[in-house]
């Protein structure tokens, strides 16, 4: 895991976050602005998995179902929202994409403790 690429996947939620509360606020549905944002983020996070991936070949986490657990369900939770927040035709749906980026961030940052935790 990269400390560099956990700090701009954490720079690339807050800016989503931020732009759905904005459009909450604004009371303006999400767009496109929105959606790149959220791709974004979804792309940063498959790069981390695999790159995960690759250097668990040099040795795997101690609590590796955990690891495992996060890396699953973080690549899960930028879909989710993105799906939720365009079946949420409201303006609400920037508060949607907004929750699930904060919990992105959260997520690889608990990643990265479970990975140096382990000295992996």
């Amino acid at each position: 895991m990269s400390l560099a690429l956990v700090v701009a996947i954490t720079a690339v939620a807050a800016l989503v976050v931020l732009a759905g509360l904005a459009s909450t606020v604004a009371r303006r549905r999400t767009g496109l602005v929105h959606l790149a944002g959220a791709g974004l983020l979804e792309a940063l996070l498959v790069v981390q998995a695999v790159l995960a991936f690759a250097r668990m070949g040099d040795g795997t986490p101690a609590d590796t179902p955990t690891f495992l657990g996060y890396l699953f369900g973080v690549l899960l939770i930028p879909v989710a929202g993105v799906l939720w927040a365009q079946a949420e035709r409201t303006r609400w749906a920037g508060t949607v994409l907004a929750v699930a980026a904060a919990a992105v961030g959260v997520m690889v940052w608990r990643l990265l403790q479970l990975w140096e935790a382990t000295g992996a």
